[in-house]
Formats: structure tokens, C-alpha cells, sequence
């Protein structure tokens, strides 16, 4: 038990983050980055899984890793199916739908499948994903719209509040499954869910953009004007969906998603940077205070997290107009492969079953 390690992985576009892990140490990080000229060779996303795998290999044989001592190689999960919360074994049907994903690309996908490339090189690991952005567990009054058959969708940053629900709760000396709690993850993506004894039963569908609006994603929409958009001639699906996922919210009113531009360009008297800064914080706490009402009076804490809390004067906005609801609790940063490891290490401990995708 002393000795076994855990490989961590979080792939983005241009980047696989891979970190080595001796109980809660973390023994080796490496940022690999891939240029735009040696990915555009992959017909898709998923197809990079191999390649970037090999990296990997190389990085740690290269640091002169200890690779036999790796027994858990564990992945960010990708847009598979709606799935309970756990730590989920890399098996067939998994591998299947991170490559013919239902809900599109995305380099997230990759982690489940780089983690099966690398565990077949290392006899002695299993391949596992954890708490992937498609857990569901709204409950079902959470789900109805105003439209018969239009339901309301979990797609969330549910590795992130989760693992921050957790640590929360082991600072308080209680179980997560004791507390009810909100929790806000606040990065280029905003998710914000209601925690209800240890299940997430009501929470916006960060990835389509719902809820507030971020550094890159549009957030709600008026209806109307949304229909006009998408109606306007010239205009097709593939356009208005970048501009709600990837290219709404700070992006299309400032040109940059880049936190650190935002701040300069304040510290240098821009006006309207500041002011957005503070919209974006008015939303995040308007629909913080929506959740209230899921736990009829008794709410223990809010919890923020995500890059945008390393910006005090985001998170005082937002404690100023929510404080009263319940103690509000900052978790600065956004280690994916820590929380990754988090859950490597219940999975080790016995605390926990590893689940079967179907």
C-alpha cells in the first residue's frame, strides 16, 4: 500500500497534464504539449489518444519514473452517457462512447482512453475514470421545462464540486453525505450545484452554456433574441454554438477568455472590463440564491471554487450579495489531478467500489 502510485491525467486541446502520485504527494508533473501542426494530422479528437499516450510514456521513462509501481492509471471522464457519481473501470462499452461520444468532440474524452493505452503498457494497473462531466442525479422535479418533452440536462464540472464537497466536509469533521451544501465551480465554464446530502439533484447545464455567463460561454440567453440569432440569414447551428460554448461571455464582449488580460486591463482603468467582472459575479449569485429553495431553509455552506476565485474582488462581489444565505468558503485553483488522485486513493483504501459502464 506504501508504495503504489497513481497516474493522473487531464488532457486539453493543446495539453496532456500527466502527475504521479504517492498517497496525497505528488511525486512528478508534466504539462506535454502538442503543436497545432502534429494534431492536425487526427481526423478527430479521439483519434489523438495513442500519440499522446506514447508522450506520456516517454515523459515518465524519461524523469525515470518508477512505472511499476503504478497501479491505477486514472483519466478526467468525457461526455459518455448519464452516469452516477464514481470511479468508473475503463472497459469496452466506455472506450466506445468516449470515441462516438453522444454529445460531440471534446478533448475531454481522451482522458478515459489515454489511461487505457498507458495501463495496457504497465501489467500491473487498471484503467479507471472519475466522476465524469455527465453525472446525473437531478432529481425529477429539477428536470421539467415549460415544454413537454424538453427536459432540463446534468452536464457539470461534477469532479471539481465534488472533490471540493469532500474536502470541505473532512475540514468540518463531517461526511459529505451529512451536508448540504452549494457549490459553485467558477473557471472558463461556470457550474453551480445544490448538493443535497451528498447528491447533486439540482444543478445548469454548464457545457451548452446555461446559467451565468463566463469567460467563454454565453450563459441563459434571452428567448427571443436567441431565436432571432439563430434565424438571422447567414447564420447556421455550428456558428451559434461556438458562440454559446466557446466563444459568448467575456470573449465576445472583451476578445479575450484570458483571466489575467481581464485584471491588467482593469489595473489600467478599463471600465468596461470592471464592470463585466462585476455582472458576471451579479449572475453568479443570483443563481446561486435560486438553489436556496432546494433545501428548504437548511443550508450549511457555499462553496466556491475554480481560477476565478484567485480574483478577491470576484469573490467579494458574490459574498456580499449571498453571504447571508449560509458561510460562504473559498477553494482557490482547479487541480484536476489532485481531485483525479482524491478518488485513485478511496478506489485503493477500499472506501469505495469501482462502478461498470453500460
Amino acid at each position: 500500500m506504501e508504495n503504489i502510485r497513481v497516474l493522473a491525467l487531464k488532457p486539453e486541446y493543446y495539453v496532456t497534464k500527466a502527475a504521479i502520485y504517492q498517497g496525497s504527494n505528488m511525486l512528478f508533473l508534466k504539462s506535454i504539449k502538442h503543436s497545432e501542426e502534429e494534431l492536425k494530422g487526427f481526423a478527430t479528437i479521439a483519434d489523438q489518444h495513442a500519440y499522446r499516450a506514447e508522450k506520456v510514456m516517454q515523459e515518465l521513462i524519461a524523469a525515470e519514473i518508477r512505472i511499476d509501481l503504478i497501479r491505477v492509471v486514472i483519466g478526467r471522464g468525457g461526455l459518455v452517457k448519464p452516469i452516477a457519481s464514481g470511479v468508473y473501470e475503463v472497459n469496452e462499452a466506455l472506450k466506445r462512447d468516449l470515441i462516438q461520444s453522444p454529445l460531440g468532440e471534446h478533448s475531454v474524452n481522451l482522458g478515459g482512453l489515454i489511461a487505457d493505452d498507458l495501463a495496457q503498457m504497465l501489467p500491473q494497473a487498471k484503467a479507471y475514470i472519475a466522476d465524469p462531466v455527465v453525472v446525473d442525479e437531478l432529481e425529477p422535479i429539477a428536470r421539467v421545462t415549460g415544454l413537454p418533452g424538453m427536459e432540463r440536462r446534468s452536464v457539470f464540472h461534477a469532479l471539481s464540486q465534488k472533490a471540493t464537497a469532500r474536502i470541505y466536509a473532512k475540514s468540518v469533521m463531517k461526511e459529505y453525505d451529512q451536508l448540504n451544501l452549494i457549490v459553485a465551480n467558477l473557471g472558463e465554464g461556470i457550474s453551480i450545484g445544490a448538493h443535497l446530502k451528498g447528491r447533486v439533484v439540482d444543478v445548469n447545464q454548464a457545457f451548452d452554456g446555461e446559467g451565468p455567463f463566463s469567460l467563454e460561454r454565453s450563459g441563459s440567453l434571452p428567448l427571443i433574441d436567441l431565436v432571432e440569432l439563430c434565424f438571422k440569414p447567414g447564420s447556421s447551428k455550428e456558428q451559434v454554438l461556438k458562440l454559446i460554448r466557446s466563444e459568448g461571455g467575456m470573449m465576445a464582449h472583451l476578445g479575450t477568455r484570458n483571466l489575467f488580460e481581464i485584471e491588467d486591463r482593469m489595473d489600467h482603468g478599463d471600465e468596461q472590463a470592471a464592470f463585466l467582472l462585476e455582472a458576471m459575479a451579479y449572475q453568479v449569485s443570483k443563481y446561486i440564491a435560486s438553489l436556496f429553495p432546494v433545501f428548504k431553509g437548511e443550508l450549511d455552506a457555499v462553496l466556491l471554487t475554480g481560477m476565478l476565485t484567485h480574483n478577491r474582488q470576484f469573490t467579494d462581489f458574490i459574498i456580499e450579495r449571498i453571504g447571508k444565505l449560509a458561510p460562504v468558503h473559498i477553494f482557490p485553483g482547479e487541480c484536476i489531478t489532485d481531485w483525479l488522485n482524491m478518488n485513485a486513493m478511496m478506489l485503493i483504501k477500499g472506501e469505495i467500489q469501482p462502478s461498470t459502464y453500460s
